[in-house]
């Protein structure tokens, strides 16, 4: 393999963002959470409702999660059609389910599937980052006629965790409808999320959105800094936006933290109102 240093672009051009579609609104940020997140029993449109009466713009759905909650696609894509919030993107999925996922996705209207992409700590590395590749390459051609872009996504797996070797990734498919679902609280563990912001520039086809204290994650355990709200740990918000905005990123940004009630969720709706540039 060459150097990724000579043979990605640090101003991050990937081709269109698909996923990163303009707002609806004036506003920059489309904000949303994750379906698991609402925790009032409610029928499914009452949580659509929910969600629109505090604020958000949309919602975000696990394929796995629904499956195993016994949950109809149709209801669901009724739901949102009715309130009008709309489901954006599909998680939960698995390299065997990665097409039936984009196919989902479709029928919600949605924007994006997001694919974690793992490590073999038992195998190659080498093997593992051309095999993982060989996956999403077999499914882009699927992507593309439904219009739904892959988003594969930093998390702790121990692959892909340097920018440049992520965009590097991203860049070698060759696709627009391939790109990156930025988590800004997952790198820390890493680096900082304005360098990567910085490199996947308009890689990003969306952003997710949670708090972590590095203090916290030395003294209680690394999962436990994620345990803190959004604005009080060690993430500088601050250039995280000034770097959103110098890569003209309008799109979503869903939250990825604990859920709760219409309080709950209206606290986590003023924390995103704090840190984002709307």
């Amino acid at each position: 393999m060459t150097d990724a240093a000579t043979s990605v672009s640090l101003s991050g051009l990937a081709g269109p963002v698909l996923g990163a579609e303009p707002a609806a609104t004036d506003r920059r940020i489309r904000k949303a959470v994750i379906w698991q997140m609402i925790q009032e029993n409610l029928s499914i449109e009452d949580k659509f409702r929910l969600l629109k009466d505090v604020g958000f713009d949309g919602v975000e759905v696990s394929s796995a999660a629904r499956r195993a909650a016994g949950t109809d696609v149709r209801e669901l894509a009724r739901a949102s059609q009715k309130t009008g919030l709309p489901i954006h993107g599909m998680m939960g999925a698995s390299p065997t389910t990665l097409k039936e996922v984009i196919d989902e996705a479709a029928v919600y209207g949605a924007t994006s599937v997001l694919y974690v992409v793992r490590d073999n700590p038992q195998g190659s590395y080498l093997q593992n980052y051309r095999q993982s590749q060989e996956v999403i390459r077999d499914a882009l051609p699927h992507a593309e006629k439904k219009r739904v872009p892959i988003l594969i996504e930093n998390v702790w797996a121990s692959f892909l965790i340097e920018a440049l070797s992520m965009a590097r990734y991203i860049d070698e498919l060759k696709s627009p409808f391939m790109q990156a679902y930025f988590d800004v609280g997952n790198v820390m563990r890493w680096g900082v999320p304005q360098h990567w912001i910085e490199v996947l520039g308009k890689r990003i086809g969306k952003l997710h959105v949670k708090e972590y204290s590095l203090k916290v994650g030395m003294n209680e355990g690394m999962s436990k800094g994620f345990n803190v709200a959004m604005g009080e740990g060690d993430i500088n918000w601050k250039r995280v936006g000034e770097e959103i905005v110098k890569i003209d990123y309008r799109g979503w940004a869903t939250a990825e933290v604990r859920g709760g009630d219409r309080q709950r969720l209206r606290q986590i709706l003023e924390e995103m109102q704090k840190i984002l540039p709307l």
